[in-house]
């Protein structure tokens, strides 16, 4: 069964392909990504490897976890389940505010 692992302290010049050759060293990787910023378009410093077994996972965290990967020292563990967060606020809907929607200015 497939193991995914979380990847922080990425270079941001990181690339997918770059993290899914890295990552080959320990074993079968299904997937790579890069997390992007949707405002910049520039990656946020960390990503997820999938690899195809629990003993290969377990190999990456020992090989990558702590060391150095284009530069920068990674962090390499399990991934976790992603917690839900209340909803953010739409500041381009108005309301709130001084500014932001209607009454007076001052």
């Amino acid at each position: 069964m497939a193991k995914k692992l979380y990847v922080g302290g990425l270079p941001y010049s990181t690339t997918e392909d770059s993290l899914k050759e890295a990552f080959a060293q320990a074993g079968t990787v299904e997937t790579a990504t890069v997390i992007i910023d949707k405002m910049s378009g520039r990656s946020k410093g960390f990503g997820f490897v999938e690899m195809a077994s629990e003993e290969e996972a377990q190999k990456a965290i020992e090989l990558f976890d702590g060391k150095e990967f284009e530069g920068r020292t990674i962090k390499v563990n399990e991934a976790r389940p992603m917690e839900a967060r209340p909803p953010r606020r739409d500041f381009n809907r108005g309301g709130g505010g001084r500014g932001f929607g209607g009454g007076s200015r001052w």
